[in-house]
């Protein structure tokens, strides 16, 4: 019963609060849809803390989008052991440079004065979050072997029939608790979404691309004039 709470019921209640919150959020206090950067409180921690967490998670976030999108392409490879091997320390590193970023950006929120007295509950539950979900998939990566292969084989079908409606839990019922962790903490954050910084993955200002050039032009006075 637990399981299926968590796997197939839950799963849909965190994406239906994140679209329906997120729209109401962007159509009521569309100015707080953004990351409601710190960074002039303190410019060089963020700095470093900001671009490791940014690369890291986003290329950890594309390898797991590419194997749920293109499920043969991903097999074919990780057919090749060099291919597989390469891959899982790849993400290993990539985890770990994550892990890294995340912490700076905590303790960052946590020691600075600066930081900590514009910090909400919202900004340090979120940042528990991540933390729990970079630190579990760290865990499982370095306890349960080849995880891209098992997240094909396990997690991608559970994620299959859940966008088609008919959830499957058979897959993830037999997985050790961390694995567990990791996939329930995952749909968390997709909870927290409408209510946290993370809404501004969505306001990423891709006009930028095709918006005309922008011309700066500067008047400054001599000096002693």
């Amino acid at each position: 019963m637990t399981d299926y709470l968590f796997f197939a019921v839950f799963p849909y209640v965190a994406l239906a609060v994140a679209v329906g919150g997120g729209v109401y959020r962007y159509s009521r206090e569309r100015f707080s849809f953004s990351s409601l950067s710190s960074q002039f409180l303190d410019n060089r921690v963020l700095f470093w803390g900001s671009v490791a967490w940014h690369y890291g998670i986003v290329l950890i976030l594309l390898a797991h989008l590419v194997a749920l999108l293109f499920p043969g392409f991903w097999g074919r490879l990780l057919g090749d052991p060099l291919r597989l091997a390469a891959i899982e320390a790849t993400g290993l590193a990539l985890g770990l440079f994550t892990l890294a970023g995340l912490v700076v950006l905590l303790l960052r929120r946590i020691a600075s004065p600066k930081a900590w007295a514009v910090a909400t509950v919202m900004d340090l539950l979120l940042l528990a979050a991540l933390l729990l979900q970079v630190a579990t998939g760290l865990y499982n990566a370095l306890v349960y072997r080849w995880g891209s292969l098992w997240y094909l084989s396990l997690a991608v079908p559970w994620l299959h029939s859940l966008a088609c409606l008919n959830p499957d839990i058979k897959y993830i019922v037999p997985l050790p608790l961390m694995i567990k962790v990791h996939l329930v903490n995952a749909f968390l954050l997709l909870l927290l979404f409408p209510v946290t910084r993370l809404v501004h993955i969505v306001s990423i200002p891709i006009s930028y691309l095709w918006r005309p050039w922008q011309v700066a032009v500067w008047n400054k006075r001599p000096i002693g004039s």
